[in-house]
């Protein structure tokens, strides 16, 4: 009888990608399995490089605010708000209250708006189809305002060095007014709907686990570091624009796993419809739009800054480099997505292969950010 030899061990490679259902995008990772474990995985990305911070560099200030429209595309007020806010440092402008007012607005409704698309895309990730009809019958409500404001749901161009391109519509006050009872009943209903769901809680609690020290190791920042209990927030911890006249909380996790991670961002919600009512009662009925100055064609100073703002991704940083023309010289971003995309190897360690996909959704990565 021939003697029994021990079974041979082999890692199993699983390539996951660049198909968008699954990966959020032209995204890919190399997983390498045991059984059913994961023992590593290889992020690959670069499949959307476009090249916008070499663009940055042929076009005019004023034309670049629709090339940050196209990064992170989900959050496109918040970034236009980024670059002309490091311009404008630059120019040594005064934003009137009325814009930055305004750009606040629709910056927090952006960021309802991106969070409710996550909403929406991690509830597929875990199996349930209901939950992106809720967010996406909220979301809507906000794309009207968005449109009746710049023209456009989605590229806006609206932020100009200086303000804006154009007055809000005479109603704007009303209209934004009149979606908020309506946004925050269906915030309630989606929290409702999804978050102690059995399933769902099967499929998130103590799935992905990141710990703050590591969280911070890697650069993450936004709701993923939130999410493992550090209290950070740009907005609070070094305000900008008009953030320190509003009262709201920065809602914190407790595991840093993917169910902290979703939580954090409806809490986040129910925050931005907080600033929103705060700002419409602060805000002036009229005014100027533009800082006293400012040129339809932009030429700063030679000299270069760093501006950082909060995505809802997370921190959002404008590098930029001018040599007194009407273009930049340099133009660098540091990308939320990217950042928090490090940390996918670590997050995924040991756990199942059934869990890639949510572990990934809960990052809320836009590939337009990640590979700019």
């Amino acid at each position: 009888m021939a003697e029994a030899r021990p079974l041979e061990v082999r890692e199993l490679l699983i390539n996951m990608g660049p198909q968008h259902p699954s990966t959020h995008g032209v995204f890919r990772m190399v997983v390498w399995v045991d059984g059913e474990r994961i023992v590593r995985v290889e992020p690959h990305i670069g499949y959307l490089h476009r090249g916008s911070e070499k663009l940055c560099e042929g076009e005019t200030y004023l034309q670049i605010p629709t090339l940050f429209d196209r990064l992170d595309y989900l959050a496109n007020f918040n970034n236009e708000m980024a670059f002309c806010m490091a311009v404008e440092k630059l120019m040594g402008l005064d934003v009137p209250e009325r814009a930055q007012y305004v750009r606040i607005i629709l910056c927090e409704l952006n960021r309802i708006a991106s969070h409710l698309m996550f909403y929406a895309a991690f509830g597929l990730d875990a199996g349930a189809m209901t939950p992106s009809m809720y967010a996406f019958r909220e979301r809507e409500r906000i794309q009207q305002v968005f449109e009746a404001v710049s023209g456009a749901r989605m590229m806006h161009d609206y932020f100009r060095v200086g303000g804006l391109r154009q007055p809000p519509p005479d109603d704007f006050k009303e209209r934004v007014q009149r979606i908020l009872p309506a946004l925050e009943q269906g915030i309630n209903e989606c929290d409702t709907l999804l978050s102690r769901n059995e399933i769902f809680l099967a499929r998130t609690r103590g799935i992905g686990v990141i710990s703050a020290q590591e969280a911070i190791a890697w650069g993450m920042t936004g709701p993923c570091l939130r999410a493992c209990g550090v209290p950070y927030d740009i907005r609070v911890v070094e305000p900008y624009s008009l953030y320190d006249r509003f009262d709201f909380d920065i809602p914190v996790g407790t595991q840093g796993d993917c169910w902290d991670r979703y939580m954090v961002r409806v809490e986040e919600m129910r925050q931005s419809l907080r600033i929103i009512r705060q700002a419409l009662q602060q805000m002036p009925d009229d005014g100027p739009i533009m800082a006293p100055g400012a040129r339809r064609l932009p030429r700063p100073p030679k000299g270069e800054v760093y501006i950082r703002t909060e995505n809802p991704r997370g921190e959002f940083g404008v590098y930029l480099v001018s040599d007194g023309s009407e273009k930049p010289y340099r133009v660098k971003i540091r990308a939320p997505s990217f950042a928090n995309l490090q940390a996918l190897p670590v997050l995924m360690r040991d756990c199942y292969v059934a869990d890639c996909v949510v572990i990934l959704g809960s990052l809320d990565i836009v590939l337009g950010d990640v590979d700019r």
